[in-house]
């Protein structure tokens, strides 16, 4: 059972007024709220260039949480709410948001304790760093800490520019890289299988394992976001953060202990040991690709080159598939398998774990058998299953497939939410869910050489029609190592 240790603080948003602060910020400190984690002594200060008054903002605020909200808890939860209009590259607006931060200290007991959230484009991050550490926000008694959202940097030198701007007004130990992903409850409870289980963790190795599959597949395309996913791509979007990190959960070593540094360092080693691909060899290890039209219905799936803020002759990947090897005693000779893409035949985020079958086959072959799978499924259904053979019943020794699975049932409804869970757990000062400096360095080393090689031996796009699993290409890249994709649906 959780504990609730009320936390004391001062959280100012940069893009008060944005679609993620209303969609998920304020909804997630307002569960915060209604848990009792936070009660008295906290505040919160929205900005954006907007004019508008705290009257006006609290409205705001208001209507992000009235679906969630117990009626008679609203106007008391966003009178703890506060807005200023700023200008993140003049001098003046932080003082102004610095008295207001120094009034809202005393009025709240707030001990000195601030977070400082970057809801806005990454382009102002290093700009309002620098002024926090030069206007004096972070002189302060109590804690200093700065959450991020992704995109950190495009690529590995634009991440190191920003990483250095970041530490000129904060150390690696304040700053809190978000993941969301890490925050889903699913992805934290694969440390929960494998560790709070020696049976799992005995077999977790390559003397058991064939190989590892992580799908994070959507169903939508681009939608609104056009113009930002055509300089981004699927392989920056989600394979550099979401997938690496999963991936970097799912096959670290036995930490030294559950503590955010012997984590993190567990999940660095294991980054450091995965092969970075010749430029000549990249096509062999990962596929790049685009959605076109579905022949069958082009009205309802259309091509990405036809989405609205893209270009025509657009080469962006909308999706990839890779094959990661590491040379760590645990995991040499394991292919791990990722893909991820849009406007694929369902929305799914799974991971795969197929066992080995290398003994003798003592049944009849005409038995029905498969290999022993375990999967996790983390969306759109919280799932664990393990896929095994029984008996059929009846006389005779015939064999059958079945699923031992968790129930839907089995999951609490009141399980935070994933942006709820990283602001709780940036209150409390754990930063084991959130990407250390090394990990972000590392997954664009591999980033940055995987475009080197697409670059110089480009793929023909697009190559996939939407509402399919994806290139055929993709389904070559498993078969050649006698493997097949776990399906998507």
């Amino acid at each position: 059972m959780t504990t609730i240790k009320e936390e004391t603080t001062l959280i100012t948003i940069f893009g008060g007024t944005g679609d993620l602060a209303n969609r998920k910020l304020y909804p997630a400190i307002y569960r915060l709220y209604a848990k009792g984690f936070l009660k008295e002594n906290f505040a919160v200060i929205g900005t954006a260039r907007r004019q508008l008054t705290n009257e006006l903002f609290r409205q705001q605020v208001a209507s992000s949480i009235t679906s969630i909200a117990d009626k008679s808890q609203i106007q008391e939860f966003v009178s703890h709410f506060y807005y200023r209009s700023h200008d993140v590259t003049n001098q003046e607006s932080y003082k102004v948001l610095l008295d207001l931060s120094n009034e809202l200290d005393s009025k709240y007991s707030l001990k000195g304790n601030r977070i400082f959230f970057l809801a806005m484009a990454p382009t102002f991050f290093n700009e309002i760093a620098v002024r926090l550490k030069s206007e004096g926000l972070v002189d302060t008694e109590g804690y200093q800490r700065l959450m991020i959202e992704k995109p950190f940097g495009h690529n590995l030198e634009s991440a190191q520019e920003l990483n250095d701007a970041l530490g000129l007004a904060f150390n690696e130990n304040q700053i809190y890289r978000i993941d969301h992903y890490l925050g889903k409850e699913m992805v934290q409870n694969v440390s929960a299988i494998r560790f709070a289980n020696p049976m799992i963790e005995a077999l977790w190795n390559n003397r058991h394992i064939s190989n590892i599959q992580v799908t994070l597949a959507e169903e939508l395309g681009v939608e609104e976001r056009g113009g930002y996913y055509d300089n981004s791509g699927a392989l920056r979007d989600m394979f550099q953060n979401h997938i690496l990190q999963v991936v970097s959960l799912v096959l670290m070593d036995y930490p030294l202990s559950l503590d955010k540094s012997d984590i993190r360092a567990e999940k660095v080693r294991l980054l450091r040991s995965f092969d970075v691909p010749e430029v000549d060899e990249v096509n062999n290890f990962f596929v790049p690709g685009q959605y076109d039209a579905n022949p069958e219905d082009a009205t309802k799936y259309k091509a990405y080159r036809s989405e609205d803020n893209v270009d025509p002759k657009s080469t962006t990947e909308t999706f990839v598939a890779g094959k990661l090897t590491s040379h760590s005693d645990r995991w040499n000779g394991v292919p791990i398998y990722i893909r991820t893409g849009k406007r694929l035949e369902t929305k799914k985020t799974s991971i795969v774990i197929e066992f080995k079958n290398d003994r003798p086959n003592l049944f009849d072959d005409s038995n029905e058998q498969i290999s022993n799978t375990l999967v996790i499924e983390i969306a759109p259904n919280e799932s664990i299953s393990l896929n095994i053979n029984v008996k059929v019943p009846g006389q005779g020794l015939v064999t059958q497939p079945t699923v031992l699975q968790t129930s839907a049932d089995s999951v609490d409804p009141n399980a935070p939410e994933a942006y709820e869970k990283v602001i709780h757990d940036c209150l409390r000062g754990d930063a084991t869910y959130f990407s250390h400096w090394d990990e972000v360095a590392l997954s664009w080393q591999l980033v940055d050489r995987i475009y080197e090689g697409w670059a110089t031996h480009p793929t023909s796009l697009p190559n996939y029609a939407s509402g399919s699993t994806g290139p055929e290409a993709a389904n070559e890249l498993l078969a050649k190592d006698g493997f097949k994709w776990y399906p998507l649906s």
